[in-house]
């Protein structure tokens, strides 16, 4: 492959940084500050000592290490020797952990004392022939140290890492079905990390407080400081707001990525206790619709120049459209009440987006006949150079959800939306959750907003049960449910006609979501649960 081929990997990147930034810290973990010297040596050794162990271009590495300096020394490492890491989310349960593993078949195991005993446990990864222990006891095995001294025995530079070389295999939250591995190139990521740049502003030597481990790949490689919380990554909705603000407020942080259910649960604390974090310049959640409620309660937090960013994407394509608290607050919310979906803002520079015919079929090739009129509901489908072509052998799942055009692929998103007379993009909810009545078909995220507008509701979510549309309300901490409260949360089914068949509300203690971020609901839990309820 020509020099003019090969673009810049994420782990490249950490190490230019290192060599401009130096003494600049990198990471701070239970007070503890790496520079980015330290942390590029370390990516280093090894890089040099993955290869040196036996592990070629691109192998498949699962990789299991809490947030630290390991976790992000060995994700740099791997992308910078060309080796794939696989990553997986703890939290997606114990079986789901095991048949991801099984379907990415990696060479080799890099996790924590704790990984390796589930995966010993649990008998997965058995194609893996190098085990490595990260932290704690070696168990026997190789670890992380034994790389590095492999390393520092390097004689040769490392080879260029291509630009369409596989970067990583990420699987999805399997929020609607089994999770799936999306592939990146080291393309990708780079757009992202530009992308990133330029869309929020971001400037070496600002702090980040990493509520999200992935998403603190991208912080690290574009120059800022990450500080990691001290807090359970798989449980965001559970987090002790304390947790947060402690070090937002000691280090003065800049920026806070975290999910809907981590914004709504310290925002909430914030506003009892009158709590101000000052030093943040920006903060960005995902994930699932952040509500209006939740923004305006951490907003009050903020400065008020400072913006709550809402970008749209998916684990396959990230970001691909951006709004903002202000444009929520100030208009699209009150839209949302009536029942007109979520806004989630133009779609971003590079990125395609279209909104197409409705089909739960395979749709094999690309024709600008699929595209709906402007405010017609369709599915969204996108293109650009933050999009994956590519699930990890799934073939039927690729048939579903990749669009050939012969110059690349389209990914739908299985979301359903519209385009406004603005040129902003609505969300109206999941295909697959969708609502079949008597009537017509119902759009959960539509449907929802109406309901969420009562003051003693957390939120809802709309589920079929048959054909009889059901609506599973959760209310707000301290609520008491009667059936007073629940015909005055029945009176604003009269608002929109699209929501006069609703008759039936049931209530729920707690709504199941899903363990990335806690936010997106398990609405086919629900459907369950609600129909053993109906009976």
């Amino acid at each position: 492959m020509s020099e003019t081929a090969l673009a810049t990997d994420l782990g490249s990147r950490v190490l230019d940084n290192a060599r401009r930034l130096g003494a600049q810290p990198a990471l701070i973990h239970h007070d503890k500050i790496t520079t980015f010297e330290e942390l590029g040596r370390d990516v280093e050794l090894l890089a040099h000592g993955f290869l040196r162990a036996g592990l070629k271009k691109n192998d498949r590495v699962a990789v299991l290490i809490p947030p630290s300096r390991d976790f992000f020394a060995a994700a740099f490492a791997l992308f910078r020797a060309g080796v794939t890491p696989v990553l997986v989310d703890p939290g997606i349960g114990f079986s789901n952990m095991g048949r991801c593993l099984s379907e990415s078949e990696p060479v080799a195991f890099v996790g924590s004392a704790k990984a390796h005993l589930a995966r010993t446990l649990g008998g997965w990864a058995p194609s893996a022939n190098l085990k490595i222990v990260a932290g704690g006891p070696s168990l026997g095995l190789a670890t992380l140290e034994t790389m590095r001294e492999l390393g520092r025995g390097r004689a040769l530079e490392l080879p260029p890492v291509p630009a369409d070389g596989r970067a990583a295999i990420l699987f999805t939250s399997g929020s609607t079905g089994a999770p799936k591995g999306a592939v990146y190139e080291h393309s990708m990521f780079s757009a992202q990390v530009d992308q990133l740049r330029e869309l929020f502003d971001i400037k070496e030597g600002e702090l980040s407080l990493a509520t999200f481990p992935l998403f603190g790949l991208f912080d690290a490689a574009l120059g800022q400081t990450v500080v990691i919380p001290d807090m359970d990554f798989t449980r965001p909705g559970m987090v002790d707001p304390m947790a947060i603000i402690v070090p937002t407020q000691k280090y003065r942080i800049h920026q806070l990525f975290g999910s809907p259910a981590l914004l709504d649960r310290v925002g909430r604390f914030g506003a009892q206790h009158g709590i101000a974090l000052p030093s943040l310049k920006r903060v960005m959640s995902a994930g699932a619709p952040v509500p209006a409620r939740t923004l305006a309660l951490f907003s009050k937090m903020l400065n008020q120049n400072v913006p709550i960013y809402t970008p749209y994407g998916a684990t396959e394509a990230l970001p691909v459209a951006l709004t903002s608290s202000f444009e929520i607050l100030g208009e699209t919310a009150a839209r949302t009440l009536r029942g007109e979906g979520v806004c989630v803002g133009r779609p971003v520079k590079g990125i395609e987006a279209a909104v197409i015919r409705v089909s739960d079929g395979p749709i094999k090739t690309w024709s600008d006949d699929l595209r709906v009129p402007q405010g017609t509901v369709g599915e969204i489908a996108v293109k650009g150079p933050v999009v994956t072509g590519e699930y990890f052998r799934r073939v039927d799942d690729m048939a579903k959800a990749k669009i050939g055009d012969g110059r690349g692929f389209w990914h739908r998103m299985g979301d359903l939306g519209y385009y406004d007379e603005q040129g902003r993009l609505w969300f109206c909810g999941r295909k697959a959750h969708r609502v079949r009545t008597e009537r017509g078909e119902h759009y959960t995220i539509c449907v929802e907003g109406v309901f969420n507008a009562h003051p003693k509701v957390k939120r809802t979510a709309l589920v079929g049960v048959g054909l009889i549309p059901v609506l599973c309300v959760e209310l707000e901490p301290g609520t008491q449910a009667t059936d007073a409260l629940k015909q005055d949360i029945l009176s604003l089914a009269g608002r929109p006609a699209f929501t006069q068949d609703i008759k039936d509300i049931l209530f729920h203690p707690s709504f199941p979501v899903d363990t990335r971020h806690n936010a997106k609901i398990n609405r086919e839990a629900l459907a369950v649960w609600a129909a053993g309820r109906l009976g």
